[in-house]
């Protein structure tokens, strides 16, 4: 299956313009028990690979882990499996739901977690963070684009310590991340402030999303 390919495609290593859709995972994309287990360790080993240049770190307490095709088909078979889920119709449903988490053309997804090391007083650390969906940007070149939240995972009383947002990037900052422009996540809230520039291997492996 091609999802057990890692190496880099052509595109990521070029620099032209191309607004691409990537394409959401269908039931053909996911292996049964007995053939995952076969390759879940080869595979498993790759996403953690990939993932050292797709988890970006903001400070020291909040991480975000862009998301791709591998990534979410990871997570499904890891679920499926844990869950002992047979079903084609509940396999399709979950697919139906992590499909969420691929981004759109011209888009970057990511899971972001707030990481509290002090379990004692976890909901007071917690709500220090309401807000945070209003003070995350990701400068690209010229372009400073906000972080797009999914509604309901904050409120006034609490707040989920992981947050699922988008980075929806116009003609210009998509080109500029293509362009190997200074890029950087940061993050604006009155009670924390912090701020990473990528990588240029996080930056071409982010850019990679834009034109697979």
């Amino acid at each position: 299956m091609a999802w057990l390919d890692f190496a880099p495609s052509a595109a990521s290593l070029g620099i032209h313009y191309v607004q691409r859709p990537m394409k959401k995972i269908i039931l053909d994309d996911i292996l049964g028990f007995s053939a995952y287990e076969k390759v879940r360790e080869q595979f498993r080993q790759g996403i953690i690979e990939r993932k050292k240049a797709r988890r970006i770190a903001v400070g020291d307490k909040v991480s975000l882990v862009f998301e791709n095709r591998d990534t979410v088909i990871f997570q499904i078979q890891e679920m499926l499996r844990a869950e002992r889920i047979t079903d084609l119709d509940k396999i399709r449903e979950e697919i139906a739901v992590y499909n969420e988490l691929i981004p759109d053309a011209g888009e970057l997804s990511a899971t972001m977690f707030l990481e509290i090391e002090d379990q004692t007083h976890l909901r007071d650390s917690l709500l220090k963070f309401l807000g945070i969906d209003e003070a995350l940007s990701f400068k690209i070149g010229e372009s400073s684009v906000p972080g797009q939240f999914e509604e309901g995972r904050a409120k006034e009383d609490k707040i989920s310590a992981v947050q699922y947002v988008r980075f929806r990037l116009d003609g210009g900052a998509q080109k500029a991340l293509l362009g190997g422009a200074r890029a950087e996540l940061t993050v604006n809230h009155q009670n924390y402030q912090a701020s990473q520039v990528l990588s240029p291997e996080q930056q071409k492996s982010l850019a990679q999303d834009l034109v697979d």
